[in-house]
């Protein structure tokens, strides 16, 4: 007898396409005068999110389609893909730099983010490896220490570009997904401790991210310098108030608030669209993750409850970091919001 597909989520769907309309409509309004400005076409970054929208949109019904298990098979494959194209960055010639990393591969205007590819490949390689062998995860040198190792060389290639909010948002991930297979809370409690040694070596060992930690503890320190960035959002944040000022009317995206259609768009939404149309906006974003969980909890095996986690943690993990910057409650680290 043949299976049938059980119909999709309503409520993760709605979110999903919900968040995709806000985007778009918020990419043109943010990023519609920096457009002029650098290209003279007001429309130029809301054609190329419509673009990838569009494909977006394609590959959701084409994954939706297709049994999840069948991605298991090509786990291995994919993860070794994006080490090469990971690599292959960092290669005078084949990398592209851009706002200073070297992060990038592609022609002309058109280019794809590796690192953002390893996200996705790190949570199904580690979906597939931990399933396996369930009860294993619990030993420490031959459970927890090999996934972590392959983490961590990810995380060190990724950081040669350099590009420490990607870096973060996949190791965030992945650990979710390491506690979800049943790690000892012990074993994380040590790594934790050692992870922000680590975190606090890297800062320590680039000039620039100890100047964002002190602009992060007083922005008017350095008001046009490390500081800019966030007293800029706050800015647009403010004078949002209840209601904002009105979707199109932001001032602060006149040269202010720096890249604003992408990494700051959330402070552009505050300011026109206020307290309730932010707060509608974290709300999608809450009911994504809560139906995006309770799809993970209720998968009948292993490998595709962990490949649950560790997408819908992705995302979270993400919100949660680009909305804490711009919000002026964490430092600033180059993450847009999904």
């Amino acid at each position: 007898m043949k299976q049938t597909r059980p119909a999709p989520d309503f409520w993760l769907l709605i979110c999903i396409l919900a968040l995709l309309a806000i985007g778009i409509i918020m990419v043109y309004s943010a990023g519609s005068v920096l457009a002029f400005h650098d290209y003279g076409d007001s429309f130029y970054f809301v054609k190329r999110q419509l673009l990838f929208a569009g494909l977006g949109l394609a590959a959701m019904f084409v994954t939706a389609n297709v049994d999840y298990r069948v991605w298991r098979k090509y786990a291995k494959p994919i993860l070794i893909a994006c080490f090469i194209m990971l690599i292959g960055v960092l290669i005078p010639g084949i990398g592209v730099v851009r706002g200073g990393a070297r992060s990038w591969l592609g022609i002309g205007s058109f280019g794809i983010q590796p690192s953002e590819f390893m996200k996705l490949g790190m949570i199904l390689f580690l979906a597939h490896w931990l399933s396996k062998e369930p009860g294993k995860i619990k030993t420490f040198t031959t459970g927890l220490l090999p996934p972590l190792g392959l983490i961590g060389l990810a995380f060190g290639i990724i950081m040669l570009q350099p590009d420490l909010g990607t870096g973060t948002v996949m190791m965030g991930a992945s650990m979710l997904i390491i506690f979800t297979a049943g790690a000892r809370m012990k074993h994380l409690l040590f790594l934790a401790l050692g992870g922000v040694a680590g975190f606090a070596a890297l800062i320590a060992a680039a000039p620039y991210r100890l100047q964002r930690i002190t602009a992060f503890l007083d922005p008017w320190s350095d008001p046009l310098g490390a500081g800019y960035q966030i007293i800029q959002s706050l800015y647009a944040i403010g004078p949002g108030g209840l209601a904002g000022l009105g979707l199109g009317m932001s001032r602060q995206k006149y040269s202010y608030v720096p890249e604003p259609q992408t990494d700051f768009i959330f402070s552009i939404l505050a300011e026109e669209l206020g307290f309730i149309g932010g707060m509608i906006v974290l709300l999608l974003f809450l009911v994504l993750v809560w139906r995006g969980m309770r799809v993970a909890m209720t998968v009948p095996d292993a490998f595709g409850s962990l490949l649950g986690v560790g997408i819908v943690g992705m995302v979270a993990v993400q919100v949660i970091i680009n909305i804490g910057v711009v919000i002026g409650l964490m430092p600033v680290t180059g993450i847009t919001l999904p």
